[in-house]
């Protein structure tokens, strides 16, 4: 979506190429990249700021030069997840997406980022969800022929190499049969790769069930034969020998050169991205001078398919990482690079008011950058943020408070103002939290650059 934001499909089709550049020289010839979801529901938990917006068209472009760009370097793109996995608020990693609409449907929409790399793409990705208006079931697309033979293939003319979503996520897992069992569906729907990224028995289960389901006649061997030729193809294309995978020796400072070169192109790309979502007041710039407190979300659980159960993040011996997060102690040094004064950092946390002194700061503070990540699924964020705007609101300097939605930027839709705290707010987004995404943010919030970007949903308009 940062990518998107620039509104130039070359920028991302050089960063793209500089991608891939670098896999490459790493010996990986095959991105799953791009994701051609179109992000029609602002609450999909697992998409997200990985589409390039909800405009089906404008993702199409985006996707287009995500392929060129990758093809260019040698990389195999993959475009991914057909049909589609943007109109949905379930996470296919957890459970099974139900998308009811009919194929005349997915074609205004969810097809037409597909329908536009469908002669270029390398590989395309099937996902899982369920089409019951397409296939007549609830089948996971990725296992229904209906959906991937049917529809990407017959209907829509593709041609090249068709590789599942990993089978181990539990919209397919779960199902009777389990891993093994869907290995043989999805190829028998039309995949010519099956993924299954984790156990090694379900490797070794999937093989096996594959085996047999040739060996009993459900599987033709030609269909496999077919399939290998497609990936044999692919391979002449961006494989070559095993030297030019492996590239033996390894030369570091070929790889320092290639990294040095593509620092600018990384920095451009972040300072074109972020995006003023609203600015009533001209609160933004903030002021360089003064004392500034930063409040920034406790980092909690991102992605309950992989964290802890508790929802808090850990380290491979069951520690704590560090609850500010390490881009969040990053943009806080950005912040203190840029203000002449005192700079104070809040961790906020669910449940847990602020204390008299952090809340004594917030008061004093000349300026204030509330940083939220996914507020719109988060109530505590929300509830922290209308607290500060509480505080700020009974003391008698400017408010001057800035909101930096750092992942996707719904932070504040539809959020309720009946008191109009709201209607003074400054408003960012920088589509992730990296440390240079939140180090150029840092740059538009204190005037040391101006936001280029321009937010790729909802038409912009975003606040409420």
């Amino acid at each position: 979506m940062a990518l998107a934001a620039t509104c130039s499909p070359d920028l991302a089709e050089r960063v793209s190429a500089a991608s891939g550049r670098e896999l490459k020289l790493a010996g990986i010839n095959w991105a799953y990249s791009p994701v051609a979801d179109v992000n029609s529901d602002s609450r999909n938990p697992v998409i997200g700021v990985r589409s390039f917006g909800d405009d089906p068209h404008q993702v199409g472009e985006y996707v287009a030069a995500v392929c060129r760009g990758l093809t260019s370097a040698g990389v195999a793109p993959s475009a991914k997840h057909f049909p589609g996995h943007g109109d949905t608020h379930v996470d296919s990693h957890l459970a099974l997406p139900v998308i009811q609409k009919s194929g005349a449907q997915l074609d205004q929409t969810e097809l037409v980022p597909f329908r536009a790399v469908i002669h270029d793409a390398a590989s395309i990705m099937t996902g899982h969800m369920a089409l019951p208006k397409v296939t007549g079931d609830d089948t996971p697309a990725s296992l229904a022929r209906a959906a991937t033979h049917g529809l990407l293939c017959d209907n829509m003319g593709y041609k090249g190499v068709i590789v599942t979503d990993c089978l181990e996520m539990e919209a397919v897992a779960a199902r009777e049969g389990g891993v093994s069992h869907a290995a043989m569906d999805a190829l028998q729907a039309g995949a010519d790769v099956v993924m299954v990224c984790h156990r090694f028995d379900r490797h070794k289960g999937s093989l096996e069930a594959a085996y047999e389901a040739v060996c009993d006649g459900h599987i033709p061997l030609e269909t496999l034969l077919e399939s290998g030729r497609r990936v044999r193809k692919m391979k002449a294309q961006f494989a070559g020998s095993w030297d030019d995978v492996l590239r033996v020796p390894f030369k570091k400072s070929e790889w320092d050169r290639l990294k040095e070169a593509n620092l600018s192109l990384s920095r451009e790309a972040y300072a074109r991205s972020v995006a003023l979502v609203r600015n009533p007041r001209s609160v933004i710039p903030l002021p360089k001078r003064g004392k500034v407190v930063v409040l920034t979300p406790v980092m909690e659980s991102l992605n309950q398919a992989v964290d802890d159960a508790e929802g808090v993040l850990r380290t491979g011996d069951g520690k704590l990482r560090n609850t500010a997060g390490p881009s969040y102690l990053a943009f806080t040094e950005s912040v203190k690079d840029l203000v002449q004064g005192d700079v104070v950092h809040i961790v906020y946390a669910g449940g847990e008011p602020l204390s008299a002194t952090q809340a004594d700061d917030v008061r004093e503070a000349d300026a204030v950058v509330f940083v939220t990540r996914n507020a719109d699924r988060s109530v505590w964020q929300r509830k922290h943020l209308t607290d500060v705007l509480i505080i700020r609101r009974k003391q008698s300097k400017p408010e001057r408070v800035v909101v930096l939605a750092s992942c996707a930027p719904y932070d504040l839709i539809d959020m309720r103002d009946e008191d109009g705290l709201l209607g003074g707010l400054g408003y960012v987004a920088s589509f992730e939290f990296t440390v240079d995404a939140l180090s150029a943010t840092a740059k538009v919030i204190f005037g040391e650059d101006q936001a280029k970007g321009r937010v790729p949903v909802c038409g912009g308009a975003i606040m409420t």
